[in-house]
């Protein structure tokens, strides 16, 4: 007997001919065949197909179901819901206005306050500058008005040195006029290019330049308080053989007009260098290498040890420049400013930066980059002081204070932005052609 095939409703047709009321014991098989071409039948189209068939197949197959008896219905009643009754409000409010609020400024108090320090001695005070810078005085982060506005603004004081020494050409074009007179190169600095303050470095008494006695060195220290009337910063060479000796001597020679002397520090006899300073009524640097730890260890033993006044303590936990470790030196020195601000009287300080650190960087005086391929850095003439601004800039939101910088252009950007941080100076960038002045010569 061959096979026979037929369909659902072949079967159904077949049963009511023969009047069949009823099945027993019998068994229905068969397949569900589609017919789909694959190859021209896209994919939605194919499932489309045979979604189709299989409802076709499962509507037949109940049909059949009622058919031979079975109340399939029961499978397709909705289910039954509990109704919930409904409450419904008598009197529905609505909203006519929003609820008026009073804007208060946000106020975080610190327990700690910042030391503020006066650098330089007018004539009342014994001393022959016609005016006195203060810093520090801080009782809350750097130009944070809502807490505590800062008492002072960060103040600049220009790099001056006893002997001509080599310089990026963007900044020795401002200085080779007067690189052979201690005296004129820290006028020219105050009168033309608004210096605060001016720092001579004692850099010719290194052994390994010119090894200039410190008592020779010294009268370049008087020659600039002659020069000019604001407060200096007397600095030496670095050498710490050499340094101790030097700052004893110019701390005599400054006696009465309260200048800063850089620097103190562990890796030479700070103890030589900050007695001679406490005697002559200086205030001291306290310099250590980016080192929270060591800045600490260094203050606690001015004032332990030595009986250093505490309104006379500047602190300088050492700048390094934008590209080169700028991250690490304002991670530094924010933790520094935050532990004094939280009640830290070791770190309570007024802080210090090299700035013209930043001239160190390959960036800031190169003509362009040294690797093949790279691409152009653009002008040195304004990439320098961009470098020497950035970085000082970023040490002034850190905690920053005193600045030590070099270009004219450098400082004149520096000093209107801090104003304009601080609220002194209005700047509008409407038109920023106009906003960038300095004038460079090709």
């Amino acid at each position: 007997m061959g096979e026979e095939k037929n369909s659902i409703q072949d079967l159904l047709e077949f049963f009511r001919k023969l009047n069949v009321k009823e099945l027993h014991n019998v068994e229905i098989e068969g397949d569900i065949e589609i017919e789909v071409d694959l190859q021209q039948t896209p994919i939605f189209e194919l499932m489309r197909a045979i979604g189709y068939e299989l409802g076709m197949a499962g509507y037949h197959l109940m049909n059949a179901s009622k058919m031979l008896g079975y109340p399939v219905e029961v499978f397709f009643q909705p289910p039954q819901v509990a109704e919930v009754p409904v409450q419904v409000e008598k009197e529905v409010s609505v909203l006519s206005e929003l609820i008026r609020e009073k804007f208060e400024e946000p106020k975080v108090e610190y327990p700690g306050v910042i030391e503020e320090i006066v650098i330089g001695a007018t004539k009342a005070d014994g001393g022959t500058r016609s005016n006195v810078v203060k810093v520090g005085g801080e009782k809350s982060l750097p130009f944070y008005y809502f807490d505590a506005l800062m008492p002072n603004t960060p103040k600049v004081t220009i790099d001056v040195f006893d002997m001509p020494i080599t310089l990026a050409k963007a900044v020795r074009e401002h200085y080779q006029d007067v690189m052979e007179d201690p005296g004129d190169w820290a006028k020219k600095a105050v009168k033309e290019y608004n210096a605060d303050m001016i720092t001579i470095h004692l850099i010719s008494t290194d052994p390994l330049l010119k090894d200039t006695s410190a008592k020779e060195a010294c009268k370049a220290v008087e020659d600039v308080l002659q020069a000019v009337k604001v407060p200096i910063v007397i600095g030496g060479s670095g050498n710490p053989e050499k340094d101790p000796e030097v700052l004893e001597r110019a701390a005599e020679v400054a006696e009465g007009e309260r200048c800063l002397i850089a620097s103190a520090s562990l890796n030479m006899d700070w103890e030589r260098i900050a007695k001679a300073a406490k005697e002559h009524g200086h205030v001291i640097l306290s310099w250590t290498q980016m080192d929270i730890n060591n800045q600490k260890t260094l203050n606690r033993y001015l004032l332990n040890k030595i009986g250093y006044p505490r309104d006379s303590i500047i602190m300088d936990p050492t700048t390094a420049a934008l590209g080169y470790g700028l991250d690490y030196a304002y991670t530094n020195m924010e933790r520094i400013r935050l532990s004094g601000l939280k009640g830290d009287k070791d770190l309570a300080f007024p802080m210090s930066s090299g700035t013209t650190n930043a001239w160190g960087a390959r960036e800031a005086w190169m003509t362009g980059s040294p690797i093949e391929g790279d691409s152009d850095w653009g002008p040195r003439e304004y990439r320098g002081p961009i470098w020497e601004v950035i970085t000082g800039l970023t040490l002034a939101l850190a905690g920053g204070d005193l600045f030590m910088m070099m270009h004219p252009g450098a400082v004149a950007v520096f000093k209107e932005i801090c104003q304009a941080l601080y609220g002194e100076k209005d700047i509008r960038l409407d038109n920023i052609e106009q906003w960038i002045t300095l004038e460079v010569e090709e």
